[in-house]
């Protein structure tokens, strides 16, 4: 199953400067891993320990997975996957 993953301007140097990757998987956790495979700087930009981290927040189609079963949500041919770490500013 083809997702798009769309990568947030703030990571995108560990992408090669792409905003959109195609992954395939069954479920986020499986989406990220293949992602990871690619763009192997990306899984300690957003993971610790295995899970999201605090400030990385993860959507399926708008939904956010952390509502729904985490990174064993599953995921859809054609789904889109956005990574989108919290931004701090004053």
């Amino acid at each position: 199953m083809a997702v798009t993953v769309k990568i947030p301007t703030q990571l995108r140097a560990a992408t090669g400067g792409q905003a959109d990757l195609t992954a395939e998987g069954a479920t986020v956790g499986e989406v990220l891993d293949a992602v990871f495979a690619e763009h192997g700087e990306l899984r300690d930009r957003i993971t610790e320990g295995g899970e999201l981290r605090r400030f990385v927040n993860v959507y399926v189609g708008g939904e956010d997975i952390r509502f729904g079963d985490g990174l064993g949500t599953a995921v859809s041919d054609g789904a889109e996957v956005t990574i989108l770490p919290a931004v701090a500013g004053g």
